[in-house]
């Protein structure tokens, strides 16, 4: 079932619009000879890609934090306008992570969906178990990447809304006793970002193992 977040909620409308149009593409894709197996491997590929990206950002919106809290002297609104724009940045990323995951699990349904059907054709009874052991093992392994890939996704929620709450705090207290205040905010801040990290890592592990398991099978 796809997420729905404060964070993806945005993107909700626009991909229920898209659902419709999923199966005309899946068919034109397939006319031209490429099949759902391969554009579900692109596009676990893709939202590894998209993960890696956040990852940057959300680590400049950090590295961008922790110059602030020890700025020393210079124009403040300079240095909330840095973080504020790290801080749409990172939005933007993780925005995109959410979409990338949405349509992966999507072509995965189509997929596994297809391949259930087709078992039904099958006159070869050692042939269809045989299929059918396959399309089992490739959903175990599916599962376990959407987890990896949703249970990283959930730790970016936190972190932008502590990145927000910072930004919003520092735009109407432009002084050092407001860069004081959310020295408070920085260690947790700190804490999320590198669970975050470790949890992408392992999302971004799994989605290699995958392309590499289902290139082989292929």
């Amino acid at each position: 079932m796809k997420k729905l977040t404060l964070l993806s909620a945005p993107l909700f409308a626009v991909t229920m619009a898209l659902s419709g149009c999923q199966s005309a593409y899946y068919s034109a894709m397939e006319s031209v000879g490429v099949h759902k197996r391969d554009i579900l491997v692109d596009r676990v590929e893709e939202t590894k890609e998209a993960q890696q990206e956040s990852q940057e950002e959300f680590q400049s919106a950090l590295d961008r934090l922790t110059t602030l809290i020890n700025f020393d002297g210079g124009e403040l609104q300079d240095a909330y306008n840095q973080l504020n724009d790290d801080y749409e940045s990172s939005l933007a990323a993780a925005n995109d992570v959410t979409n990338n995951i949405n349509k992966v699990e999507d072509v995965a349904e189509a997929l596994f969906d297809e391949w259930a059907d087709e078992l039904e054709q099958y006159k070869s009874a050692s042939l269809k178990r045989e299929s059918s052991k396959k399309l089992n093992a490739t959903k175990r392994q599916f599962d376990q990447l959407l987890r990896s890939m949703r249970s990283a996704e959930s730790k970016m929620e936190p972190v932008l809304s502590s990145l927000h709450d910072n930004v919003l705090y520092l735009k109407h207290n432009l002084n050092a006793q407001a860069v004081t205040a959310i020295k408070g905010e920085f260690t947790n801040l700190k804490r999320d970002i590198k669970v975050l990290m470790d949890d992408m890592n392992k999302s971004i592990e799994d989605s290699n193992k995958f392309i590499e398991q289902m290139n082989k099978a292929g």
